[in-house]
């Protein structure tokens, strides 16, 4: 609690010296799945432009890919103040292009030294995480009497041919941490993986929407797996007030970690206030919405979560988790390689 009483009045402190900042809302660009209005994230948004004066104007630059080489190209003279929403999939593109200013949050204190390892020279602030996992259809799986499978080497099984759908790696962020998830198990071994996935009649969608709410058995569709993620579940008994139960598992050795960042972004002309912004993303009072309005998890231990997450999310002891480094190093040849092979 002290730490946190330490922090917000770090953001105080920073706001009370915003004066010398250029005039006009601080600029938040971010990814278009954002919740921008009617959620808990928009009101404690609200809540910080009242306590500090500082208003918070949302930049939407459509999904992450395409807003961090947005970001790239405008380096120095971005269009916002702060970004959110870079994950540790691109999160080395945006610092090879000198997105970002280095600024260290007070709440880094408090978050998971595994997640603030993954940052490079202070230059971001991790705001959530997840994992990338197949879910499966329970009473689908049932009905056609096959077990659910449990890691990456069972999708690839005769029993599960034709059941599996997943996302375009080149259009889809849970695509692209699913393949790295396979690259990172199967080492150099990988293409032939997923032909066997191809040979097993693996189905590829666009995006996780034509997966989710497309193929898969849930929504109507012929698939009872299907690339989602491990906080899947409780969504399933968040939204659908007549179940007390999901209807949904995951393959916990299916999971891959994600994890999405804040920053400031350099050349802003409002460096002080974009900084009390970012220490605000991280603080309990913004942290505590993430689960509910961004289907991710909170990266202050101190936030207590709706018990339906701590009852039916899967948050895996060991994901697989990639080295941002190797992945900007390697994406281009993976994505490349993996069109080759299943004919994208």
């Amino acid at each position: 609690m002290r730490r946190l009483a330490i922090a917000l009045a770090a953001v105080s402190l920073l706001a009370a010296c915003s004066g010398a900042d250029a005039e006009g809302p601080v600029r938040l660009v971010t990814y278009s799945s954002f919740p921008v209005e009617g959620t808990g994230a928009n009101e404690a948004l609200a809540a910080f432009t009242t306590d500090t004066g500082i208003a918070v104007e949302i930049v939407v630059a459509g999904d992450t890919g395409t807003m961090v080489a947005k970001a790239a190209l405008t380096a120095g003279n971005p269009e916002g103040d702060v970004m959110w929403g870079v994950d540790n999939t691109f999160l080395s593109r945006a610092v090879e292009a000198e997105v970002f200013e280095a600024h260290r949050s007070p709440a880094a204190a408090v978050i998971d030294p595994a997640l603030m390892a993954l940052v490079p020279d202070d230059l971001v602030t991790p705001v959530d995480f997840g994992d990338v996992c197949v879910n499966y259809d329970i009473d689908a799986l049932a009905a056609a009497g096959v077990d659910p499978p449990v890691n990456f080497a069972d999708l690839a099984d005769p029993a599960y041919r034709g059941l599996l759908a997943v996302q375009d790696p080149a259009s889809s962020s849970p695509g692209l941490v699913f393949l790295i998830g396979t690259v990172v198990t199967f080492g150099d071994e990988w293409p032939a993986y997923w032909e066997s996935l191809v040979a097993n009649d693996v189905l590829v969608t666009d995006d996780w929407e034509e997966a989710y709410y497309g193929a898969f058995t849930r929504a109507g569709g012929d698939r009872p797996l299907v690339v989602s993620y491990g906080s899947s579940p409780p969504y399933e008994v968040l939204f659908d007030p007549e179940r007390d139960t999901p209807p949904t598992g995951v393959a916990e050795g299916t999971c891959t970690r994600q994890v999405e960042f804040a920053g400031v972004l350099r050349g802003t002309e409002r460096p002080e206030a974009a900084r009390a912004l970012v220490d605000f993303l991280a603080s309990a009072d913004f942290q505590r919405h993430v689960a509910n309005d961004l289907y991710v998890f909170p990266v202050d231990p101190s936030v207590k979560l709706d018990p339906v997450f701590t009852e039916f999310a899967v948050v895996p002891d060991a994901p697989v988790v990639a080295d941002p480094a190797v992945v900007d190093a390697s994406r281009a040849d993976w994505l490349e390689r993996w069109a080759s092979v299943v004919g994208r």
